[in-house]
């Protein structure tokens, strides 16, 4: 049901979201990362993040799981994006970093855990993983999307529960979207364990 509105409202999404600066967040991830490595944007969307990536000197894997946000991110960053769904991400220890910026929202509760075992499995030793969230606690459907809420403790908790991961850093931000002033959102920065 979320990958059909994604599918749905493709232009209206990617309009809404192509032009939100990132660059304080992307770079706070790339400071981890080693110069011209290997990123993973798992729900990538317009390619918004991808391309700044890329633009940085980047390696880029771009993954969505709506074909119509594949068809515009791979427009926007001239490489093909790959159509596929967390659940079917099979790379393993080939990532320096792996960017999951307001995607992960989307998963169920009951599945977060094992995508983001699937995720931590696909970076290299002491590879940095990002995530973001709606700020809050549990999940809920709004219109026809389903979305899942943390805050600093209940994100401290489910990455504790991921052995691989070790977190850096979480932290709150509001949203940097035009007319999203208030809402708010919690990130971490974890790294691969050995």
């Amino acid at each position: 049901m979320t990958i059909e509105f994604y599918n749905k409202y493709a232009e209206e999404f990617y309009n809404a979201t192509v032009s939100a600066d990132m660059s304080e967040t992307c770079e706070r991830f790339l400071k981890y990362i080693v110069p011209g490595g290997k990123i993973l944007d798992a729900g990538c969307g317009s390619g918004r993040d991808s391309l700044y990536f890329l633009k940085s000197g980047y390696k880029v894997v771009s993954i969505d799981a709506s074909e119509e946000m594949v068809r515009l991110s791979s427009k926007l960053t001239g490489q093909q994006t790959l159509l596929m769904k967390f659940e079917d991400v099979d790379f393993k220890d080939e990532f320096d970093g792996i960017w999951a910026c307001a995607s992960l929202l989307h998963v169920p509760k009951a599945k977060i855990k094992s995508v983001m075992t699937k995720l931590a499995q696909a970076l290299k030793e002491n590879g940095i993983f990002f995530g973001s969230f709606k700020y809050g606690e549990g999940e809920e459907f709004r219109g026809e999307r389903l979305f899942n809420f943390y805050d600093e403790n209940s994100l401290r908790v489910l990455i504790s529960e991921i052995k691989q991961l070790e977190i850096l850093e979480i932290w709150i931000t509001e949203d940097v979207r035009p007319g999203k002033e208030g809402e708010m959102w919690a990130s971490c920065l974890c790294r691969r364990k050995n």
